[in-house]
C-alpha cells in the first residue's frame, strides 16, 4: 500500500483551527468594528447542542448570526458554546467544529465552507449504505449570497 499525503483533512484542521482562534479572540476581546459571522452547521451532528424547539424547527441545518447580542462565548478544542436571543428567548447553544458547513465574515468577504458527512439516526434495511464521503474537500464559499 502506498502511503500518500491527506492535504483534504490536514486543510479541513487547519481551516477549523482558524474558526477557534478567532472565536477565542471574540470571547475574550469581543468583535471588532464591522465584524460579523454567518455559521451555518448541521443540527443533526451528534454532539451539536440546541433545544428540542430550535432543532424541531431546523431539523437538519441551521445558521446562526454572531453579531449585537451573544453571551457565554466559550470555545474549547472540539467546538464553541453560545447564547443567543430567539425572539427575546436567550437559548444556549452547541456547536461542534465537525458540524460547521459554513462561516462567513461579509465585513471583510471571508467565507470558508465544508464539505460535511451525514449523520442519520435511522438505518435504511432495503437501501445500500454509502460510502463515507471524504471529509477533506473544503472550498472557499462564495459570498454574493449575504450581499445587500
Amino acid at each position: 500500500m502506498t502511503r500518500s499525503i491527506d492535504y483534504g483533512n490536514l486543510m479541513h484542521r487547519a481551516m477549523r483551527g482558524l474558526i477557534q482562534d478567532v472565536l477565542t479572540d471574540i470571547a475574550e476581546n469581543g468583535l471588532p468594528g464591522a465584524h460579523h459571522f454567518f455559521i451555518t452547521f448541521n443540527t443533526r451532528h451528534p454532539d451539536a447542542e440546541l433545544a428540542d424547539w430550535l432543532h424541531d424547527r431546523y431539523p437538519e441545518e441551521m445558521t446562526i448570526v454572531i453579531q449585537h447580542w451573544f453571551d457565554n462565548l466559550e470555545v474549547d478544542d472540539e467546538g464553541f458554546g453560545i447564547t443567543l436571543n430567539f425572539g427575546n428567548a436567550p437559548e444556549p447553544l452547541y456547536i461542534p467544529y465537525d458540524a460547521i458547513t459554513t462561516f462567513v465574515d461579509p465585513s471583510v468577504e471571508f467565507g470558508l465552507r465544508f464539505e460535511t458527512q451525514e449523520y442519520d439516526d435511522e438505518d435504511e434495511e432495503d437501501e445500500e449504505p454509502e460510502p463515507p464521503r471524504e471529509r477533506g474537500d473544503a472550498e472557499v464559499v462564495s459570498l454574493d449570497k449575504w450581499r445587500k
